[in-house]
């Protein structure tokens, strides 16, 4: 909570991992919407992305580099 109150890709909604497999089917019922999952370096998201197919969402990916690159890349980011 306190990694994304301090930024965040814009229009992210924030899911702890260990609530990941009871929180997405009520966050993004659609299974067939690209997700894009996003952690600080990228491992956590990765994680992520592997439960999300698992749970049927195909189209789920990790950010590669995580927050860090994308902060690096000058991408807007949201605080909050």
């Amino acid at each position: 909570a306190q990694e994304f109150a301090a930024g965040h890709v814009s229009g992210a909604k924030h899911i702890p991992l260990g609530q990941l497999a009871k929180k997405l089917p009520d966050t993004v019922k659609n299974k067939d919407l690209p997700l894009i999952f996003v952690c600080q370096s990228g491992m956590r998201s990765r994680s992520a992305a592997r439960m999300a197919k698992g749970l049927g969402y195909l189209k789920a990916q990790s950010l590669g580099g995580g927050l860090a690159s994308w902060r690096a890349a000058n991408l807007p980011v949201e605080k909050g």
